[in-house]
């Protein structure tokens, strides 16, 4: 999600822009970049659905210790994503005050904006890449020699070809469809991104009404993709997107799908409902110039029971689930349902 210039949200149509910043951070450094423990630093915003990817997968292959989180206020300006959060408005490892910083100090006047997830090269305070649609694929991949024991396989390479085949159609209807909906300047072009995004979500249910996972019995890359966006719908997407033909509380087999996961450790105690619509409330000034934060809707029906398990499925397949969220990454009381 970039950061670069919020006065434009909602005033003009809306394009996805590509990750200027494509370096890979792989076993064999091709790009420069070698795996190393405690080089790195993941710079995300708990608002942000592409960023919320990484966070989560990196929890779910115990990838903590390995790689630094720097967590970024919800609320950026126009000089980008702001570390507000922490003691003096400073990220304490990398030292910055806003992640441009990191993006100069890389390249200057690169087009695309500054945008999360992005992972930091720790020495040289120097963005390595932003390349949201990479990056948790190398997690699940390149990163295996940190891999905590008992990780789940995320990307397996027997289903990839699926997995792939699955993740284009979200991300192209459901992903980028809300924000195609959100931040459209005419009718018809809301209507198609809007009539598009249900079409898609149908099509999943009704893929999902008989299996527990999108592809295979295991949770995937494919399921972290479409969570990210599921997890938000009812709080932003459904009224300040007016992504509004229903409420995922309305489909039985989504909103069943999307509370197994929230309950699934790695998933629920990454999310961040304060932030999340702060965020796209606040933010998005032409959408919303008032800047009022909605009270709704009522979280707690993501810890309802879901009953997904009687479709059979092994969530971490042959590994095992992850251990306790670490103290300083925890979720504040008042982003939890």
């Amino acid at each position: 999600m970039s950061g670069g210039g919020n006065t434009a949200y909602g005033r003009k149509s809306f394009q996805r822009s590509k990750a200027h910043f494509t370096d890979r951070i792989t076993a064999d450094g091709q790009d420069g970049w070698p795996v190393e423990a405690s080089r790195y630093r993941l710079v995300v915003s708990r608002a942000c659905p592409w960023a919320s990817r990484a966070v989560i997968s990196r929890r779910l292959l115990g990838l903590e210790d390995a790689l630094s989180l720097a967590i970024a206020d919800p609320i950026q300006d126009d000089r980008s994503w702001r570390f507000t959060l922490d003691p003096d408005d400073r990220d304490p490892v990398l030292g910055i005050r806003f992640l441009h910083e990191a993006f100069d100090r890389r390249e200057r006047d690169y087009p695309g904006g500054v945008s999360v997830p992005a992972i930091v090269d720790v020495p040289s305070g120097r963005l390595v890449t932003n390349d949201y649609q990479r990056i948790t694929l190398d997690l699940a991949t390149e990163w295996a020699a940190l891999h905590r024991d008992g990780a789940p396989e995320l990307y397996p390479r027997a289903r990839r070809d699926e997995i792939d085949a699955v993740m284009a159609d979200v991300y192209e209807d459901v992903n980028n469809g809300v924000y195609r909906a959100g931040f459209a300047t005419g009718q018809d072009e809301y209507e198609g991104a809007c009539t598009r995004l249900f079409r898609r979500l149908e099509l999943l249910a009704e893929r999902l009404a008989g299996q527990r996972y999108l592809v295979g019995d295991t949770i995937t890359e494919a399921d972290i993709r479409l969570f990210t966006t599921l997890v938000r719908f009812d709080a932003v997407y459904h009224g300040h997107f007016k992504c509004n033909w229903w409420k995922l509380t309305e489909n039985q087999v989504l909103w069943a799908y999307a509370r197994d996961l929230y309950q699934t450790l790695g998933f629920g105690d990454t999310v961040d409902f304060d932030h999340i619509k702060r965020h796209y409330y606040q933010v998005h000034t032409g959408i919303n110039p008032t800047g009022i934060v909605p009270l709704g809707p009522d979280l707690s029906g993501w810890l309802t029971p879901h009953h997904r398990a009687e479709l059979g499925g092994r969530p971490f397949g042959d590994g095992t689930p992850p251990g306790p969220v670490p103290e300083p990454e925890q979720v504040p009381a008042r982003g939890r349902p």
